[in-house]
C-alpha cells in the first residue's frame, strides 16, 4: 500500500521566535493569475480505476477517473485524474485545464516529479507527496479568494519535487543549523518535513518576485533564513517560467 504524506497547511499558535505562521500567507501576488504559464494542453486520455488520495475520508479511494494528459512547454507532462463526480468530459476538461494551467506556472524545478494531479470536489487542504498534488476544489475557492492558491501549489509542488531529494541532505541540515531559526511555526514544528516548503516559496519571492514583496518582509526573510536562501541558490534550480516576468 502507498503512503500518501499528509501535509496540513494551517496557521498554528505562534512560538514566540519564528517570522511567521506559514509562508504562504504572508504575500498573496507572489505569483498571480496574470503571471505567464507552460501550460500547453490538457487531452482527454478516457477513463480507468485509479487510486486517489482523498481528505474527504482521509484514505485511499479507487476511482473510474477521467484521464487528461497535461503537456507544459518545457517538455515536462502529467495526468490529471479527474474524479467522476465531476460527470462529464467536458466539466472534467474545465477542471484539467485550470489546474493545467495554474501548475504551469511553478518553475520546472517544482513540477519535475509531479507525474500525477488529483482533482477531487470537496472543501480539503491541498497536499503534496507521491509524485502527484492532491487538489480539492471546493478548497481552492478559499484559496483564491485570499489569493493564494498559486503559493499554496509552489508550497505543495515542493514536497513532491524537492523533499526527498534535499530534506534529509547534508547542506540543508547544515543550513537549518547555521541559521538557527525557522521561517515559520509551521516550518519549526515539523523540521523534517515541512521546513524545505516553508522556505522555497519565500526564497522564490525574495530572488524572483522582490518587487512584490514588502521591504519589512524582504528583511525578515533575508535575515532569518540566509543559509537556506544560499542553499536554494547553489542547487541549480530550474525556475521558468517564472523568470520570463522576474526581477531576479
Amino acid at each position: 500500500m502507498k503512503r500518501f504524506i499528509i501535509l496540513l497547511i494551517i496557521p498554528f499558535l505562534s512560538f514566540g521566535q519564528q517570522p511567521y505562521w506559514g509562508t504562504i500567507f504572508i504575500e498573496p501576488d507572489i505569483i498571480t493569475n496574470n503571471d505567464p504559464s507552460s501550460f500547453l494542453s490538457a487531452s482527454y486520455i478516457g477513463e480507468d480505476m485509479v487510486l486517489m488520495y482523498d481528505r474527504r475520508v482521509a484514505n485511499w479511494v479507487n476511482v473510474n477517473a477521467f484521464l487528461f494528459k497535461v503537456i507544459w512547454d518545457d517538455g515536462l507532462t502529467s495526468i490529471a485524474q479527474i474524479n467522476e463526480e465531476f460527470r462529464s468530459v467536458e466539466q472534467a476538461t474545465i477542471e484539467a485545464e485550470k489546474y493545467g494551467f495554474l501548475i504551469g506556472q511553478l518553475p520546472t524545478f517544482l513540477r519535475a516529479d509531479v507525474e500525477q494531479i488529483w482533482i477531487h470536489k470537496g472543501v480539503e487542504l491541498f497536499g503534496g507527496g507521491n509524485s502527484s498534488i492532491l487538489i480539492h476544489t471546493g478548497q481552492s475557492t478559499i484559496y483564491e479568494k485570499d489569493g493564494i492558491i498559486e503559493e499554496t501549489l509552489v508550497h505543495e509542488a515542493a514536497h513532491t519535487s524537492i523533499d526527498a531529494y534535499h530534506a534529509s541532505s547534508y547542506g540543508w541540515l547544515n543550513a537549518q543549523n547555521l541559521d538557527n531559526q525557522f521561517i515559520s511555526d509551521y516550518a519549526y514544528q515539523s523540521p523534517n518535513t515541512e521546513d524545505i516548503a516553508e522556505s522555497f516559496l519565500v526564497w522564490l519571492a525574495v530572488r524572483y518576485k522582490m518587487d512584490r514583496i514588502s521591504d519589512d518582509n524582504f528583511q525578515i526573510i533575508t535575515e532569518s533564513i540566509p543559509n537556506r536562501l544560499i542553499y536554494f541558490d547553489n542547487i541549480n534550480c530550474e525556475m521558468y517560467p517564472v523568470t520570463e516576468n522576474s526581477s531576479y
